[in-house]
């Protein structure tokens, strides 16, 4: 369960990895819709590099397949429908859909894409069965042995162009809209996500140079997030900076986020807290804890609590889709607590 692993990268790097595998809901519809609307004129062939080498894609995908975190959502908000999706366990309804997809989609009146099989690994048979045309993986686990095994069977495959799980979510954007040849719509979209991220920062300006650190007490694990982290990378967007003892206390143990051990959490001091749980109960058990009490932040109501799977999905990292669905509630959240600290 790739969501599963996600929460534990999520809780181990929150990241959150991402919405996978699924479920045969759906596999039935082996011709998911597609959006008719012609690709950009001389977009194709185009060539993207990544991880693993180089892909062409000759002439724009008919059948597109996602796999991992946030490119179904790139691709949906630049009207392409994929015939297979990720499913996810997580945040995902029963029929491992993720509520923003659910919405965007019905919204084009298209059907549903088909969920993928619920696995850690990329199910390349199932994969295979819906003869696609691309796989775009941008923020994914993939392997070089589930790369190889697509590539051998004639699908091109994207990749992710560094690390795995660690495209910033605009990255993504660009490289599933060039993928697609709408290079001209992702840079349309972007333009006006940021235009409402720009406006969300107007109307809070105590968000303006305010420090924020982000965290997620997860069992026995205490998790921080670096600036690198997509989650912290929005948070800049709005006018915050990263807090000094975030870069202070930070080990090499990930580039996105490291490990504290309780007792020196009042050590990570910051304007606001953003932390994260599955449920309000997991939030107050480790907002009453004695641990919890070192961080003045806690002590002075300076928190913005980001509570339940879909919420956390939503800015973890943000999507294409994601970003703008859970925005006023997360900026809320935040401004609140930045109000507190003055």
């Amino acid at each position: 369960m790739m969501r599963t692993m996600w929460r534990a990268a999520l809780a181990a790097a929150l990241l959150a990895a991402a919405a996978c595998g699924g479920d045969d809901a759906g596999d039935d519809d082996r011709a998911a819709p597609r959006d008719d609307a012609p690709a950009e004129a001389g977009a194709f062939p185009v060539t993207i590099e990544h991880a693993f080498g180089e892909t062409t894609i000759e002439e724009a995908p008919e059948r597109v397949v996602t796999w991992g975190w946030g490119s179904a959502d790139a691709a949906i908000a630049l009207d392409v429908i994929p015939v297979a999706i990720p499913f996810d366990d997580y945040a995902g309804d029963d029929e491992g859909v993720l509520p923003w997809i659910r919405e965007a989609v019905e919204a084009k009146g298209a059907e549903l894409p088909a969920r993928l099989p619920k696995t850690q690994e990329l199910p390349v048979e199932a994969v295979l069965s819906y003869e696609p045309d691309v796989v775009l993986a941008a923020y994914s686990g993939l392997t070089q042995e589930e790369y190889d095994a697509l590539t051998a069977a004639g699908v091109a495959v994207v990749a992710y162009p560094g690390e795995a799980w660690s495209t910033p979510w605009r990255d993504l954007i660009e490289i599933v809209g060039k993928a697609l040849g709408r290079s001209e719509e992702a840079a349309a979209l972007l333009e006006d996500i940021d235009d409402q991220v720009a406006a969300a920062a107007a109307a809070n300006p105590e968000l303006a140079g305010k420090s924020v650190a982000l965290v997620w007490d997860a069992a026995d694990t205490f998790y921080v997030y670096k600036a690198a982290d997509a989650r912290a990378e929005f948070l800049l967007d709005l006018g915050m900076v990263t807090a000094p003892s975030v870069d202070e206390l930070a080990t090499d143990e990930s580039t996105f986020y490291f490990t504290l051990s309780k007792e020196r959490l009042g050590e990570l001091e910051s304007d606001v807290l953003v932390a994260f749980a599955d449920t309000q109960a997991q939030m107050d058990a480790f907002l009453e804890s004695d641990y919890a009490q070192l961080m003045s932040q806690v002590r002075d109501g300076r928190v913005a609590q980001v509570v339940g799977p879909d919420f956390v999905s939503a800015v973890s990292p943000p999507t294409a889709l994601s970003l703008t669905w859970g925005l006023e509630e997360y900026v809320r959240l935040i401004a609140e607590a930045a109000a507190v600290a003055g």
